[in-house]
């Protein structure tokens, strides 16, 4: 899908702007130009980048979408490479997806390319149809709502990663299983991931705050410094979620290795307390009929009664003496 937007003041604004048309307005300093493309391919956008004047090498960057988080400066326009992550609960699975918005960007236009839909590209597509004062503070205001929106898109993430090591750490607690190990590990992976976005692009929107740029007004400066803020904000949450789910793995094998000692502990005892019985049912036989020759004296009734006896109270005896050594 190709969709363009074009806002000359004094005029309103016009909708799926032939392709042909795109050379003339550029040339038109007070107009302000948009395209977007969604998941077309490669040689239905090479014809329009082209139009632009765009060098071959950042079109080819743009239409090969396997780019980290990178600006090139490359004099009259810029091209941005940012990227998102989508994230998805399926009951206790995550499913994560990171694609990448491309983004050309001019004094008077600004064309964006990405393979699949991209919450902010429609939110801030939806805010400048509605209202066309949305777009009359020049192109690399537009980018700062298309990239406001995209950051902003991170906190309900966020917010169910903490929910999710909150029910965890319950869980940990309550009854842990190979199953929770399991959520706490494909939650580092989101975080991780996250991580490895959140970086780079830190860094994009740092230059664009900064830096030097012909396209870039130097009081919209302050504007990506502000959603540069909000990545190192984000950047510092992702790097506290990462310990949480640290801690909660360390309470995780904590828990198990405790309750493991409490079953081999369980286990010693009864191993200890049969263990007399062992000895003298082993050495006895616990055969009471009538051998031959001179040990008919061992197969009597009081020796009979006074090894049943000992055979229950030895057990008993030695629980106790455990108990008073602190042992159970």
């Amino acid at each position: 899908m190709i969709r363009s937007l074009y806002y000359d003041p004094g005029n309103p604004a016009r909708k799926n702007i032939p392709s042909q048309e795109i050379p003339k307005l550029i040339r038109n300093r007070r107009g302000l130009l948009w395209v977007d493309f969604e998941n077309e391919p490669p040689e239905t956008c090479l014809p329009i980048l082209q139009s632009f004047k765009f060098h071959s090498l950042a079109i080819d960057d743009a239409l090969r979408e396997t780019h980290v988080p990178k600006l090139d400066d490359w004099g009259e326009y810029l091209y941005i490479v940012l990227n998102y992550m989508n994230l998805s609960e399926n009951g206790e699975n995550w499913e994560t997806d990171t694609d990448e918005l491309d983004v050309f960007l001019g004094r008077n236009y600004i064309v964006t390319h990405h393979d699949h839909p991209v919450p902010a590209i429609d939110e801030t597509w939806e805010a400048c149809d509605r209202d066309p004062r949305n777009i009359q503070d020049g192109a690399d205001h537009l980018l700062y709502k298309i990239t406001d929106n995209l950051v902003a898109g991170y906190m309900p993430a966020v917010e169910k990663i903490d929910a999710a090591i909150d029910q965890i750490e319950d869980q940990v607690f309550d009854r842990p299983s190979p199953r929770t190990l399991e959520r706490l590990f494909v939650l580092k992976r989101v975080l991780l991931t996250m991580r490895r976005i959140l970086l780079p692009q830190r860094e994009v929107l740092n230059k664009l705050a900064r830096d030097d740029y012909q396209v870039i007004d130097p009081k919209d400066r302050i504007f990506f410094r502000d959603i540069y803020d909000h990545l190192v904000r984000l950047h510092d949450l992702n790097e506290s979620l990462r310990d949480l789910v640290g801690g909660a793995l360390d309470m995780y094998l904590s828990v198990v290795n405790n309750r493991m000692n409490e079953i081999m502990k369980t286990l010693t005892i009864i191993t200890v307390l049969f263990m007399p019985l062992t000895f003298l049912t082993g050495y006895f036989g616990m055969n009471f009929f009538e051998p031959l020759g001179s040990l008919k004296s061992w197969t009597t009734n009081p020796v009979f009664y006074l090894t049943l006896a000992t055979t229950i109270i030895m057990p008993i005896g030695m629980y106790f003496w455990m108990r008073r050594r602190t042992w159970i």
